[in-house]
Protein backbone atom coordinates (compact mmCIF):
# COMPACT_ATOMS: atom_id res chain seq x y z
CA UNK A 1 0.00 0.00 0.00
CA UNK A 2 1.04 3.32 -1.10
CA UNK A 3 2.81 5.09 2.26
CA UNK A 4 2.18 8.98 3.34
CA UNK A 5 5.39 10.58 1.31
CA UNK A 6 5.66 9.05 -2.20
CA UNK A 7 8.16 10.05 -3.93
CA UNK A 8 10.50 8.44 -7.43
CA UNK A 9 13.75 7.66 -5.02
CA UNK A 10 13.98 5.65 -2.32
CA UNK A 11 14.44 8.38 0.50
CA UNK A 12 13.87 8.05 4.13
CA UNK A 13 10.94 8.95 5.68
CA UNK A 14 10.01 12.51 7.48
CA UNK A 15 11.13 12.71 11.26
CA UNK A 16 8.72 11.19 14.12
CA UNK A 17 6.99 13.91 15.07
CA UNK A 18 5.95 14.54 11.22
CA UNK A 19 4.49 11.32 10.90
CA UNK A 20 1.37 10.07 12.59
CA UNK A 21 2.72 6.43 14.59
CA UNK A 22 -0.89 5.17 14.73
CA UNK A 23 -1.15 5.19 10.96
CA UNK A 24 2.07 3.21 10.43
CA UNK A 25 0.99 0.83 13.00
CA UNK A 26 -2.39 0.32 11.13
CA UNK A 27 -0.63 -0.11 7.75
CA UNK A 28 1.71 -2.28 8.85
CA UNK A 29 -1.11 -4.77 10.55
CA UNK A 30 -3.21 -4.49 7.48
CA UNK A 31 -0.09 -5.54 5.20
CA UNK A 32 1.12 -8.35 7.79
CA UNK A 33 -2.54 -10.18 7.93
CA UNK A 34 -2.57 -9.20 3.66
CA UNK A 35 1.03 -10.06 2.91
CA UNK A 36 0.25 -13.34 5.07
CA UNK A 37 -2.66 -14.55 3.63
CA UNK A 38 -4.51 -13.88 7.06
CA UNK A 39 -1.10 -15.96 8.33
CA UNK A 40 -2.73 -19.41 7.01
CA UNK A 41 -5.56 -19.53 9.80
CA UNK A 42 -8.03 -20.33 7.61
CA UNK A 43 -6.62 -23.00 5.30
CA UNK A 44 -5.91 -24.40 8.78
CA UNK A 45 -9.07 -24.26 10.03
CA UNK A 46 -10.95 -26.03 6.95
CA UNK A 47 -9.05 -29.45 7.78
CA UNK A 48 -10.79 -29.15 11.44
CA UNK A 49 -14.08 -29.58 12.70
CA UNK A 50 -16.52 -27.47 15.23
CA UNK A 51 -18.21 -24.18 15.42
CA UNK A 52 -14.96 -22.59 16.58
CA UNK A 53 -13.18 -24.03 13.03
CA UNK A 54 -16.07 -22.36 11.48
CA UNK A 55 -15.45 -19.37 12.56
CA UNK A 56 -11.51 -19.04 11.97
CA UNK A 57 -12.73 -20.19 8.39
CA UNK A 58 -15.04 -17.71 8.26
CA UNK A 59 -12.88 -15.16 9.39
CA UNK A 60 -10.04 -15.79 7.16
CA UNK A 61 -12.03 -16.17 3.90
CA UNK A 62 -14.32 -13.85 1.46
CA UNK A 63 -18.11 -15.11 1.98
CA UNK A 64 -19.67 -15.91 -1.33
CA UNK A 65 -21.15 -12.77 -1.93
CA UNK A 66 -23.46 -11.15 0.67
CA UNK A 67 -20.87 -9.80 3.33
CA UNK A 68 -23.08 -8.71 6.28
CA UNK A 69 -24.30 -11.15 8.82
CA UNK A 70 -27.11 -10.47 11.11
CA UNK A 71 -26.72 -6.51 12.19
CA UNK A 72 -22.85 -5.79 12.45
CA UNK A 73 -21.41 -8.86 11.56
CA UNK A 74 -19.03 -9.69 8.66
CA UNK A 75 -15.64 -11.09 8.02
CA UNK A 76 -12.39 -9.56 9.07
CA UNK A 77 -11.08 -10.85 5.48
CA UNK A 78 -13.59 -8.49 3.69
CA UNK A 79 -12.27 -5.44 5.74
CA UNK A 80 -8.49 -6.21 4.09
CA UNK A 81 -9.07 -4.09 1.42
CA UNK A 82 -11.27 -1.26 2.03
CA UNK A 83 -8.64 -0.59 5.49
CA UNK A 84 -6.14 -0.57 2.68
CA UNK A 85 -7.70 1.90 0.60
CA UNK A 86 -8.98 3.83 3.22
CA UNK A 87 -5.02 4.38 4.35
CA UNK A 88 -4.23 5.54 0.99
CA UNK A 89 -6.97 8.58 1.97
CA UNK A 90 -6.16 9.21 5.76
CA UNK A 91 -2.46 9.52 4.34
CA UNK A 92 -2.90 12.20 1.50
CA UNK A 93 -3.44 15.44 3.82
CA UNK A 94 0.03 14.77 5.36
CA UNK A 95 2.05 14.07 2.11
CA UNK A 96 0.42 17.21 -0.18
CA UNK A 97 0.90 19.49 3.10
CA UNK A 98 4.21 18.33 3.38
CA UNK A 99 4.78 19.08 -0.61
CA UNK A 100 2.91 22.37 -0.66
CA UNK A 101 5.33 23.56 2.27
CA UNK A 102 8.23 22.43 0.16
CA UNK A 103 7.43 24.86 -2.28
CA UNK A 104 5.74 22.76 -5.00
CA UNK A 105 3.12 24.29 -7.25
CA UNK A 106 -0.57 23.18 -7.35
CA UNK A 107 0.41 21.75 -10.56
CA UNK A 108 3.31 19.87 -9.83
CA UNK A 109 1.09 18.18 -7.04
CA UNK A 110 -1.85 17.39 -9.80
CA UNK A 111 0.76 16.01 -12.18
CA UNK A 112 2.51 13.92 -9.22
CA UNK A 113 -1.36 12.83 -8.18
CA UNK A 114 -2.27 11.58 -11.88
CA UNK A 115 1.10 9.92 -12.89
CA UNK A 116 0.93 8.25 -9.67
CA UNK A 117 -2.79 7.16 -10.70
CA UNK A 118 -1.43 6.08 -13.84
CA UNK A 119 1.54 4.03 -12.22
CA UNK A 120 -0.44 2.23 -9.64
CA UNK A 121 -3.33 1.35 -12.64
CA UNK A 122 -0.62 0.01 -14.56
CA UNK A 123 1.12 -2.10 -12.15
CA UNK A 124 -2.27 -3.19 -10.87
CA UNK A 125 -2.43 -4.90 -14.59
CA UNK A 126 1.23 -6.16 -14.56
CA UNK A 127 0.21 -8.24 -11.32
CA UNK A 128 -3.18 -9.75 -12.61
CA UNK A 129 -0.28 -10.23 -15.71
CA UNK A 130 1.81 -12.48 -13.84
CA UNK A 131 1.92 -16.22 -14.94
CA UNK A 132 -0.35 -15.51 -17.77
CA UNK A 133 0.39 -15.89 -21.72
CA UNK A 134 -0.82 -12.12 -22.12
CA UNK A 135 -0.94 -9.28 -20.82
CA UNK A 136 -4.49 -9.83 -18.29
CA UNK A 137 -6.56 -6.62 -18.73
CA UNK A 138 -8.63 -6.29 -15.86
CA UNK A 139 -8.48 -3.65 -13.28
CA UNK A 140 -9.54 -5.51 -9.90
CA UNK A 141 -6.33 -5.28 -8.25
CA UNK A 142 -6.39 -3.18 -5.21
CA UNK A 143 -3.80 -1.18 -6.85
CA UNK A 144 -5.70 -0.83 -9.92
CA UNK A 145 -8.97 0.62 -7.81
CA UNK A 146 -7.07 3.20 -5.95
CA UNK A 147 -4.94 4.39 -9.31
CA UNK A 148 -8.38 4.53 -11.02
CA UNK A 149 -9.63 6.75 -8.36
CA UNK A 150 -6.48 8.22 -7.34
CA UNK A 151 -6.31 11.05 -9.20
CA UNK A 152 -9.91 12.16 -8.77
CA UNK A 153 -9.37 12.36 -5.16
CA UNK A 154 -6.30 14.79 -5.35
CA UNK A 155 -8.87 17.37 -6.25
CA UNK A 156 -10.59 17.14 -2.80
CA UNK A 157 -7.30 17.62 -0.87
CA UNK A 158 -7.83 20.80 1.44
CA UNK A 159 -11.91 21.01 0.06
CA UNK A 160 -14.03 22.27 3.17
CA UNK A 161 -15.30 18.86 4.61
CA UNK A 162 -18.98 19.88 3.65
CA UNK A 163 -17.70 19.67 -0.11
CA UNK A 164 -16.21 16.58 0.61
CA UNK A 165 -19.16 14.81 2.33
CA UNK A 166 -21.78 16.45 -0.85
CA UNK A 167 -19.11 15.00 -3.40
CA UNK A 168 -19.23 11.70 -1.52
CA UNK A 169 -22.98 11.25 -1.16
CA UNK A 170 -23.82 12.49 -4.45
CA UNK A 171 -21.30 9.90 -5.46
CA UNK A 172 -23.37 7.11 -3.92
CA UNK A 173 -26.46 8.09 -4.68
CA UNK A 174 -25.67 8.39 -8.28
CA UNK A 175 -23.91 4.98 -7.98
CA UNK A 176 -27.19 3.44 -6.59
CA UNK A 177 -29.35 5.08 -8.91
CA UNK A 178 -27.44 3.23 -12.02
CA UNK A 179 -27.20 0.00 -10.40
CA UNK A 180 -30.97 0.43 -10.52
CA UNK A 181 -31.49 1.79 -14.13
CA UNK A 182 -29.33 -0.68 -15.75
CA UNK A 183 -29.68 -2.94 -16.98
CA UNK A 184 -33.23 -2.93 -18.03
CA UNK A 185 -35.54 -5.76 -18.19
CA UNK A 186 -34.84 -7.38 -15.04
CA UNK A 187 -37.91 -8.64 -13.24
CA UNK A 188 -37.21 -8.34 -9.50
CA UNK A 189 -35.23 -5.03 -8.17
CA UNK A 190 -32.86 -7.55 -5.89
CA UNK A 191 -31.65 -8.94 -9.72
CA UNK A 192 -29.90 -5.72 -9.73
CA UNK A 193 -27.79 -6.72 -6.81
CA UNK A 194 -27.02 -10.46 -7.87
CA UNK A 195 -24.06 -11.65 -8.90
CA UNK A 196 -24.24 -11.85 -12.63
CA UNK A 197 -27.41 -9.28 -13.29
CA UNK A 198 -25.56 -6.09 -12.29
CA UNK A 199 -24.73 -3.34 -14.01
CA UNK A 200 -21.13 -3.34 -13.17
CA UNK A 201 -20.63 -7.28 -14.24
CA UNK A 202 -22.41 -6.12 -17.19
CA UNK A 203 -19.85 -3.10 -18.04
CA UNK A 204 -17.02 -5.12 -17.96
CA UNK A 205 -18.32 -7.82 -20.40
CA UNK A 206 -18.07 -4.52 -22.78
CA UNK A 207 -15.46 -2.57 -21.67
CA UNK A 208 -12.84 -5.14 -20.73
CA UNK A 209 -13.34 -6.92 -24.42
CA UNK A 210 -12.34 -3.50 -25.90
CA UNK A 211 -8.73 -4.82 -24.76
CA UNK A 212 -6.96 -7.30 -27.06
CA UNK A 213 -7.53 -11.08 -25.35
CA UNK A 214 -6.96 -14.27 -27.09
CA UNK A 215 -10.40 -15.08 -25.38
CA UNK A 216 -13.15 -12.90 -24.70
CA UNK A 217 -13.92 -11.81 -21.15
CA UNK A 218 -16.97 -13.32 -19.37
CA UNK A 219 -18.37 -12.31 -16.23
CA UNK A 220 -16.25 -12.08 -12.83
CA UNK A 221 -17.84 -11.55 -9.41
CA UNK A 222 -15.10 -7.86 -8.96
CA UNK A 223 -15.96 -5.46 -11.77
CA UNK A 224 -13.89 -2.27 -13.21
CA UNK A 225 -16.11 0.12 -11.96
CA UNK A 226 -15.43 -0.46 -7.92
CA UNK A 227 -13.74 1.92 -8.39
CA UNK A 228 -16.61 4.32 -8.27
CA UNK A 229 -18.06 3.79 -4.82
CA UNK A 230 -14.51 2.58 -3.73
CA UNK A 231 -13.24 6.61 -4.43
CA UNK A 232 -15.57 7.27 -1.32
CA UNK A 233 -13.58 4.93 0.65
CA UNK A 234 -10.80 6.49 -0.01
CA UNK A 235 -12.28 9.91 0.71
CA UNK A 236 -13.55 8.98 4.20
CA UNK A 237 -9.80 8.17 4.61
CA UNK A 238 -8.88 11.57 3.18
CA UNK A 239 -11.49 13.56 5.78
CA UNK A 240 -10.10 11.50 8.43
CA UNK A 241 -6.54 12.40 8.05
CA UNK A 242 -7.95 16.04 8.19
CA UNK A 243 -9.27 15.53 11.10
CA UNK A 244 -6.19 13.88 12.78
CA UNK A 245 -3.72 16.38 11.34
CA UNK A 246 -5.71 19.22 12.69
CA UNK A 247 -3.08 21.24 15.01
CA UNK A 248 -5.74 23.38 16.66
CA UNK A 249 -8.40 20.57 17.61
CA UNK A 250 -7.33 18.14 21.21
CA UNK A 251 -7.42 14.50 20.90
CA UNK A 252 -10.16 13.53 22.51
CA UNK A 253 -11.87 15.88 20.39
CA UNK A 254 -10.63 13.97 17.30
CA UNK A 255 -11.84 10.62 18.85
CA UNK A 256 -14.71 12.22 19.44
CA UNK A 257 -15.39 12.80 15.61
CA UNK A 258 -14.14 9.64 14.57
CA UNK A 259 -15.59 7.53 16.94
CA UNK A 260 -19.59 9.39 15.87
CA UNK A 261 -18.51 9.01 12.30
CA UNK A 262 -17.98 5.25 12.59
CA UNK A 263 -20.86 4.69 14.05
CA UNK A 264 -23.06 7.35 11.86
CA UNK A 265 -21.27 4.94 9.07
CA UNK A 266 -22.21 1.83 10.24
CA UNK A 267 -25.70 2.45 11.00
CA UNK A 268 -26.10 3.40 8.30
CA UNK A 269 -24.61 0.77 6.10
CA UNK A 270 -26.99 -1.56 8.32
CA UNK A 271 -29.96 0.05 7.57
CA UNK A 272 -29.34 0.07 3.76
CA UNK A 273 -28.53 -3.29 3.41
CA UNK A 274 -31.31 -4.62 5.49
CA UNK A 275 -33.67 -2.43 3.28
CA UNK A 276 -33.00 -1.18 0.28
CA UNK A 277 -29.24 -1.76 -0.67
CA UNK A 278 -27.50 -5.53 -0.10
CA UNK A 279 -23.56 -5.01 1.44
CA UNK A 280 -21.79 -6.75 -0.80
CA UNK A 281 -18.12 -6.25 -0.66
CA UNK A 282 -17.32 -8.11 -4.26
CA UNK A 283 -19.83 -5.84 -5.96
CA UNK A 284 -18.67 -2.57 -3.62
CA UNK A 285 -22.52 -1.34 -3.09
CA UNK A 286 -23.00 1.73 -1.62
CA UNK A 287 -23.97 0.67 1.48
CA UNK A 288 -21.02 -1.62 1.95
CA UNK A 289 -18.67 1.34 1.41
CA UNK A 290 -20.40 3.13 4.11
CA UNK A 291 -20.58 -0.34 6.35
CA UNK A 292 -17.07 -1.01 5.65
CA UNK A 293 -16.18 2.78 6.55
CA UNK A 294 -17.39 2.39 9.87
CA UNK A 295 -15.33 -0.71 10.76
CA UNK A 296 -12.31 1.41 8.98
CA UNK A 297 -12.49 4.84 10.66
CA UNK A 298 -12.99 2.56 14.14
CA UNK A 299 -10.32 0.79 13.66
CA UNK A 300 -7.99 3.63 13.44
CA UNK A 301 -9.78 5.79 16.07
CA UNK A 302 -8.86 2.60 18.29
CA UNK A 303 -5.51 2.51 17.41
CA UNK A 304 -4.80 6.39 17.21
CA UNK A 305 -6.33 6.48 20.72
CA UNK A 306 -3.78 3.07 21.85
CA UNK A 307 -0.77 4.75 20.50
CA UNK A 308 -1.13 8.17 20.08
CA UNK A 309 -2.67 9.38 22.97
CA UNK A 310 -2.12 6.72 25.66
CA UNK A 311 1.23 6.31 23.93
CA UNK A 312 1.27 2.23 24.38
CA UNK A 313 3.28 1.83 22.09
CA UNK A 314 6.17 -0.10 23.38
CA UNK A 315 6.15 -3.15 21.20
CA UNK A 316 4.82 -1.52 17.79
CA UNK A 317 8.32 -1.80 15.65
CA UNK A 318 7.90 -4.86 13.62
CA UNK A 319 4.05 -3.22 12.54
CA UNK A 320 6.41 0.15 12.06
CA UNK A 321 8.47 -1.54 9.72
CA UNK A 322 6.09 -3.17 7.68
CA UNK A 323 4.22 0.31 7.93
CA UNK A 324 6.79 2.32 6.48
CA UNK A 325 7.24 -0.01 2.70
CA UNK A 326 3.99 -1.30 2.18
CA UNK A 327 4.52 -1.19 -1.37
CA UNK A 328 7.45 -3.29 -0.71
CA UNK A 329 5.55 -5.70 1.24
CA UNK A 330 3.13 -6.21 -0.89
CA UNK A 331 4.69 -6.90 -3.77
CA UNK A 332 6.82 -9.14 -2.20
CA UNK A 333 3.53 -11.34 -0.71
CA UNK A 334 2.64 -10.91 -4.83
CA UNK A 335 5.25 -11.91 -6.75
CA UNK A 336 7.70 -14.10 -4.73
CA UNK A 337 5.41 -16.15 -2.91
CA UNK A 338 5.29 -19.11 -4.29
CA UNK A 339 9.63 -18.65 -4.92
CA UNK A 340 9.95 -19.01 -1.28
CA UNK A 341 7.63 -21.64 -0.65
CA UNK A 342 9.48 -23.68 -2.90
CA UNK A 343 12.55 -23.29 -1.40
CA UNK A 344 11.32 -23.34 2.22
CA UNK A 345 9.84 -26.96 1.11
CA UNK A 346 13.36 -27.99 -0.76
CA UNK A 347 16.07 -26.93 2.04
CA UNK A 348 13.97 -26.97 5.39
CA UNK A 349 12.97 -30.28 7.14
CA UNK A 350 9.70 -32.19 5.97
CA UNK A 351 8.31 -32.49 9.49
CA UNK A 352 7.88 -29.00 9.73
CA UNK A 353 5.18 -29.12 6.53
CA UNK A 354 3.70 -32.37 7.80
CA UNK A 355 0.28 -31.98 9.67
CA UNK A 356 -2.62 -29.29 9.75
CA UNK A 357 0.10 -27.13 10.71
CA UNK A 358 1.82 -26.52 7.87
CA UNK A 359 -0.53 -23.85 6.25
CA UNK A 360 -0.15 -21.28 9.26
CA UNK A 361 4.01 -22.51 9.54
CA UNK A 362 4.35 -21.84 5.99
CA UNK A 363 3.00 -18.39 6.15
CA UNK A 364 5.00 -17.67 9.53
CA UNK A 365 7.81 -18.54 7.19
CA UNK A 366 6.64 -16.07 4.47
CA UNK A 367 6.35 -13.44 6.74
CA UNK A 368 9.71 -13.84 9.02
CA UNK A 369 11.67 -13.53 6.17
CA UNK A 370 9.63 -10.78 4.09
CA UNK A 371 9.82 -8.67 7.83
CA UNK A 372 13.55 -9.60 7.51
CA UNK A 373 14.22 -7.70 4.15
CA UNK A 374 12.21 -4.71 4.84
CA UNK A 375 13.93 -4.79 8.79
CA UNK A 376 17.21 -4.11 6.29
CA UNK A 377 15.80 -1.51 3.98
CA UNK A 378 14.17 0.42 7.19
CA UNK A 379 18.33 0.16 8.28
CA UNK A 380 19.22 1.33 4.86
CA UNK A 381 16.83 4.40 4.92
CA UNK A 382 15.43 2.45 1.28
CA UNK A 383 11.63 2.96 0.93
CA UNK A 384 10.00 2.23 -2.06
CA UNK A 385 7.49 5.18 -3.51
CA UNK A 386 5.99 5.35 -6.74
Amino acid sequence: MPADEPVSDPTPPPAASERLLSLDVYRGMVMLLLASSGFGIAKYASNLEGPFAEWLLFQGTHPEWNSQFGIFGLALWDLIQPAFMFIVGVSMPFSYEKRERLGQSYRSRMRHAWTRALLLTLLGVFLQSLRQDETNWIFTNVLSQIGLGYGLLFFLVGKPPRTQFLTGGAILIGYYLLMLVFPRGLDDWRMHFENGTTFPQQFDTWFLNLFPREKPFETHAYSTLNFVPSLVTMLMGLMSGQVLKNPSTSSGTKLKQLWIAAGILLLTGTVLGLTICPVVKKLWTPSWTLYSGGWVIGLLALSYWIIDVKKWNGRVFPFVVVGLNPLTMYLLGMMSRGWFLENFRRHLPDFLFAGPTRPIVEATLLVVVFWLILWWMYRRKIFLRL
